[in-house]
């Protein structure tokens, strides 16, 4: 390069830059993982070298010297210093020189800088006199880091050597306090950013902060200059190579990120997956970018996990103890099954499985498949005081899954849902930390009045409720399947695996309903309690919904969604007492899922679906047949006005649709002469009401025409006039206001007498109540009349009023 100028050469280094960048993608394609990171760190050296050679032609011309004589060194520091720098971070260098009389030493350093910043990089830079480096890294245990990183770009040897020799005497000082404040931070961090569903690739568990801290406790024990050269003591080499394979393709995600986002970036946000994982050769599916992120989860606990073994071992070596010593250590267990046996003879509440013990777990000889003599071991687990120390040292050995095979293949799946924070392994083991951690005290007091094997079983539940995740088939029936499965095999009582299997089956109800149903609704209550239908099942149902959700994240499980489950749960107990209630319940349960099945409801819109389920009377589902109910529902759908229909072959039977309240008091005031055998009102939705009324006898053909001309007069006369006065007895009437929240029930059985039904409904129409649902049946001239009545502030505080209207003049 002959006498250019700085000027421009940061004109045609721009134009290279930007020519470099635009071709990123396709060399990472070519060389990825730390090989593209080394890549792009010589071509960062390659600009810096050009540049420092630009500006010694400038300054000093055909006159210059050789660099070994001029008294400045390039230095690169952090991840420039170590080579694997991301194309997108900052560029850490350090000018170091020498104040020599004879040189103009700090005005060549800042023509070096003014063309560096000219160019475009992002530049992170210190500029230090060799002397003062080591109270320079006194000062700060970052830059005391940065220096100990240090990689010699250009400039002289000479100094170099001398800035070498500084760097022995920073890593010689303070070893012991460098040390902790390093295990500290890497503690804090690892608080801050624990494996989530959008984890620090960085900063957090298993990042490259995690692998760098082993590098750099290596650096001040040992000299190391890269982590395989640490102790074979240490660190055994099929340990580093599964390390390093992990490592590498963190790199890759990184890298990967940088270029997607094309920004510094060190957070796999879950709308990035889709591209970094195309970029990374994964198909463009959510199967695959699920792969891609179960992976990154993987990986991310490898290097965690040597990272923890080795930083232990070494500080061992030396007399540090970060983690408190218990009596585990004292053991050296040469089988898994002696560990799991030491570790459930714990008594220990707060235990903490060290380090140590882990690396014993991972190496101790097992069989190659799980077998029966490992059964009892397991089950045992679950019967601990505290089984999540247990199920958190087994995971932490990369042994859950051999354990315990139902989480095989969940224990490092993605949760793309958004309500999710971790994966479904570490989702499952918060849940049963929380189980073993409630803080709730009438949820303890359920929870301790547990028998020892229902609470073993609960914990199971609790830690497997998500294993069918992952899977085409709904996850709740997999996860009860291979419970099921499970629990047989290690010898759990056949009952408990029943209730076990009800309760991962119906994992999720407790939450969704008491979030998103009428909990003052009957319907709603009665259904809950049709699947819990004791006291315990509720108490364990209540007891995994906690768990769950305090499982999910923080605030998950809140002062809001936690009191509408206790009002659930409340309800449902109070609703225990009504045994026929349930048992109707069973029936209409029966007969929705009937409609489920039907090719005929499931045509419907999900809105009509999801309306007539929500029903509130049951008596409409349990009396009619599934075709019976969709017939209604889809000549009521098909019709914008109301609609009625005559049939009068063995009998006659009425049945009538109206989109507001029917004048029945009219209708049946006109009907009068006739026998009323049965008569059903049930309140559909969108103010639908059903009416059918079914008479003793046929009637005339000639009578028909009449007949219609009555309904359609009944469709639109708003007039009340009361027929006449019916005799009945107080004893004959009975009210029921606490049936439910939001119903009461009114049952009339008396004397059957001509025009009592028209008498009743015009009460009814008169006072303002509003009938849900209505079972009239007469037999041998006996009516036994049921109303279920909407309770509101007309019929439940009238009570008094509505019995007076009712035996008016009558003495009871």
């Amino acid at each position: 390069m002959n006498s250019i100028s700085g000027f421009e050469l940061s004109q045609i280094l721009k134009k290279d830059i930007k020519e470099y960048f635009t071709t990123l993608k396709d060399t990472f394609q070519e060389t990825s993982g730390k090989a593209f990171l080394v890549k792009h760190t010589r071509k960062i050296d390659t600009i810096i070298i050009r540049v420092y050679n630009a500006v010694l032609q400038e300054v000093f011309g055909e006159y210059q010297p050789d660099k070994n004589s001029i008294p400045i060194t390039l230095v690169a520091l952090g991840s420039y210093g170590r080579e694997e720098m991301n194309s997108r971070s900052d560029i850490d260098i350090m000018i170091a020189y020498k104040d020599v009389i004879g040189f103009n030493s700090k005005e060549i350093i800042e023509k070096i800088l003014y063309i560096l910043w000219d160019v475009g990089l992002k530049l992170g830079h210190r500029v230090h006199e060799v002397d003062e480096l080591r109270d320079i890294a006194k000062s700060d245990i970052t830059i005391k880091t940065a220096i100990m990183e240090s990689r010699f770009i250009d400039g002289s040897n000479i100094l170099w050597g001398k800035i070498e020799d500084k760097i022995r005497d920073i890593i010689s000082d303070n070893q012991e306090e460098y040390i902790t404040a390093k295990i500290d931070a890497r503690e804090k961090s690892h608080q801050k950013s624990p494996i989530m569903m959008e984890p620090n690739l960085k900063d957090g568990v298993g990042g490259f902060r995690d692998a760098n801290t082993v590098f750099w406790i290596g650096k001040v024990l040992y000299g190391i200059s890269h982590n395989k050269e640490l102790p074979s003591y240490i660190m055994q080499e099929s340990d580093y190579r599964e390390f390093r394979l992990a490592l590498d393709f963190l790199f890759r995600v990184r890298s990967a990120l940088h270029l997607v986002t094309n920004k510094k970036e060190d957070k796999l946000r879950l709308h990035l997956i889709p591209d970094v994982s195309k970029m990374l050769g994964y198909e463009d599916n959510k199967k695959e970018q699920m792969r891609f992120a179960s992976r990154v989860i993987s990986n991310l606990k490898i290097v965690n996990l040597y990272s923890n073994i080795w930083i232990d071992k070494m500080i061992r070596d030396i007399g540090i103890y970060n983690e408190p010593k218990t009596y585990l250590d004292e053991w050296e267990p040469s089988t898994l099954k002696q560990a799991l046996r030491i570790l459930n003879s714990n008594e220990d509440d707060n235990l903490k499985v060290s380090t140590k013990f882990i690396k014993y777990m991972i190496d101790a000889k097992r069989p190659e498949v799980i077998d029966k003599r490992y059964y009892s071991d397991i089950k045992n687990i679950f019967y601990q005081k505290k089984s999540h120390i247990v199920i958190d040292a087994i995971a932490s050995s990369m042994l859950l899954g051999y354990l315990i095979p139902p989480l095989k293949k969940v224990i490092n799946l993605p949760q793309f849902d958004g309500y999710h924070k971790y994966s479904v392994g570490i989702h499952s083991m918060k849940s049963l930390y929380h189980l073993e951690h409630i803080e709730d005290e009438f949820l303890l007091e359920l929870y301790n009045s547990l028998k020892k094997d229902e609470k073993a079983m609960l914990k199971m539940v609790v830690l497997l409720h998500d294993c069918g995740k992952g899977r085409e088939r709904e996850h709740a029936v997999v996860g009860a399947s291979l419970f099921k499965d499970f629990a047989k095999l290690i010898g759990v009582k056949d009952d408990l695996i029943e209730i076990g299997n009800k309760l991962i089956l119906q994992h999720s109800t407790m939450s969704i309903v008491a979030q998103k149903e009428n909990l003052y609704s009957h319907t709603t209550i009665y259904k809950f309690v049709n699947i819990f239908n004791s006291k315990s099942l509720l108490n364990m149902i209540y007891l995994l919904t906690y768990a769950d959700m305090k499982g999910v994240g923080k605030d998950i499980y809140n002062s809001f969604n936690s009191g509408l489950i206790r009002t659930l749960y409340d309800y449902s107990i109070e609703a225990l007492a009504y045994n026929d209630t349930i048992s109707d319940m069973s029936k209409r349960v029966r007969k929705e899922n009937s409609l489920k099945r039907s090719k005929r409801f499931n045509n419907l819109s999900p809105k009509i679906q999801k309306k007539i389920l929500a029903l509130e009377s049951d008596l409409f589902f349990i009396k009619y047949k599934r075709d019976e109910i969709l017939d209604i529902i889809e000549k009521t759908s098909q019709n914008s006005d109301d609609w009625y229909n005559i049939a009068n072959s063995k009998f006659l039977s009425i049945e009538i649709m109206r989109r507001d309240n029917l004048n029945l008091n009219f209708l049946l005031n006109q009907l009068s002469y006739l026998e009323l055998k049965n008569m059903d009102i049930f309140r559909l939705y969108d103010n639908n009401k059903y009416f059918r009324l079914d008479f003793s006898n046929k009637i005339d053909d000639s009578l028909l025409f009449n007949l219609e001309r009555i309904i359609q007069k009944a469709l639109i006369v708003k007039d009340i006039k009361q027929p006449k006065n019916i005799k009945l007895k107080k004893s004959n009437i009975t009210i029921d206001c606490d049936y439910s929240k939001s119903c009461a029930t009114m049952q009339i059985v008396s004397p059957d007498e001509r025009g009592l039904m028209a008498f009743l409904m015009g009460i009814f129409d008169r006072l303002g109540i509003s009938i849900i649902s209505a079972k009239v049946h007469t037999h041998k001239h006996k009516i036994q009349d049921l109303f279920l009545i909407e309770k509101n502030n007309k019929f439940c505080v009238n009570q008094e009023l509505i019995m007076e209207e009712l035996t008016k003049d009558i003495i009871s």
